[in-house]
C-alpha cells in the first residue's frame, strides 16, 4: 500500500489520505528522497525495488533529487483537512515541500 502512495506521491506531489498513513507515509518516502540525492545505479535500483515504477525513479532521481540537494531533510509536509464523510476518519494532505507553484492563469491556458 506505500509503494503505491509514494508513487503516487512522487508523481503528483500532492495527495490526500487518512492521518495516520500520512504519518506513516513520511517514514516511507523521506529516504527514498534522500537515496535520490546522489544519482547512482546502485542508488537507482533500490528506489526501483522499493517502488517498481521507472517513472517514479526517473522523476525522483532527474527533479527530486536535485531540488532536495541542499536540504538535509523534512520533504513532506502534512496538512490536516478536516474529516471524512461516512466514518470521521481524520483526513491529511501530504505534500512535498517548496514544489513549484503554478499560476491558474498559466494552468487554464
Amino acid at each position: 500500500m506505500f509503494k503505491n502512495m509514494s508513487v503516487s506521491l512522487v508523481e503528483h506531489e500532492v495527495i490526500k489520505t487518512t492521518l495516520p498513513k500520512a504519518k506513516e507515509l513520511r517514514r516511507v518516502i523521506e529516504p527514498l528522497i534522500t537515496l535520490s540525492k546522489q544519482d547512482s545505479v546502485a542508488n537507482r535500483r533500490l528506489a526501483f525495488a522499493r517502488t517498481r515504477s521507472k517513472e517514479a525513479v526517473g522523476k525522483l532521481f532527474d527533479e527530486l533529487g536535485p531540488r532536495y540537494a541542499e536540504r538535509p531533510g523534512g520533504y513532506v509536509r502534512i496538512l490536516k483537512c478536516g474529516f471524512r464523510t461516512g466514518d470521521n476518519a481524520p483526513m491529511a494532505f501530504v505534500e512535498l515541500v517548496d514544489r513549484p507553484v503554478v499560476e491558474e492563469a498559466a494552468a487554464e491556458e
